[in-house]
């Protein structure tokens, strides 16, 4: 599971094939359940960027709560689950934008956390659902990540609790970006791939605070 990340900045959103002058991010580069972060939506010629809060807050929805428990979303399950259920059958897809995420692993008994990373330094993209809610007359755009089992993978396994199940972030390439933007619920399964090994994880700098 991912519970916080950071999002490239807007000149490294360019790398992304995101012109950096669609939106201003003057939100905080460091995301955390219910905060503001981009996402990429699909638009008719090239991608599009627009804010959505970090936290799945279903259509049906009349408080902000439901964001605090869904901001990651099991593949296993996503199609049933009720908070999740109109934005699969919807296929409202999305890609995050993520320079780094952030994972917790035991060592001798103690949690450290750890920044996941693209070896090579570049932004990547996560796959995502999203869907909009009306609270107090406003409309409420949300996400959430998607994740897949990973009690295998040589690289993911490493983090969590050593008795919890592993689980692990979707990264969409380049390739097949605009693909997962189009697809329907029915085809997504498709793109549920493991994490390939351009991945490092480094610890954290003791001194950023994780709140």
């Amino acid at each position: 599971m991912c519970s916080n990340y950071e999002f490239p900045s807007k000149q490294r959103l360019s790398l992304l094939d995101i012109h950096e002058d669609q939106l201003e991010l003057d939100i905080k580069s460091h995301v955390y359940p219910m905060a503001p972060a981009p996402i990429i939506m699909r638009g008719a010629e090239e991608f599009e960027l627009d804010i959505a809060r970090f936290g799945l807050i279903p259509s049906w929805a009349k408080e902000l709560k439901f964001g605090r428990h869904t901001y990651n979303a099991r593949t296993e399950t996503v199609a049933k689950k009720p908070s999740f259920r109109h934005a699969w059958v919807k296929s409202q897809f999305a890609l995050v934008p993520v320079d780094v995420f952030y994972e917790p692993k035991y060592i001798e008994g103690e949690s450290q956390w750890f920044g996941i990373s693209r070896a090579d330094g570049n932004p990547f993209t996560v796959a995502a659902i999203y869907d909009d809610a009306h609270i107090d007359g406003k409309k409420i755009r949300s996400f959430s990540m998607l994740t897949i089992n990973a009690d295998e993978h040589p690289f993911m396994k490493q983090f969590h609790r050593p008795d919890d199940e592993k689980r692990s972030l979707i990264v969409i390439p380049e390739k097949l970006r605009q693909d997962w933007l189009h697809c329907s619920h029915e085809e997504a399964n498709d793109f549920f791939l493991e994490m390939k090994d351009e991945f490092i994880a480094k610890p954290r700098d003791k001194e950023k605070s994780l709140h």
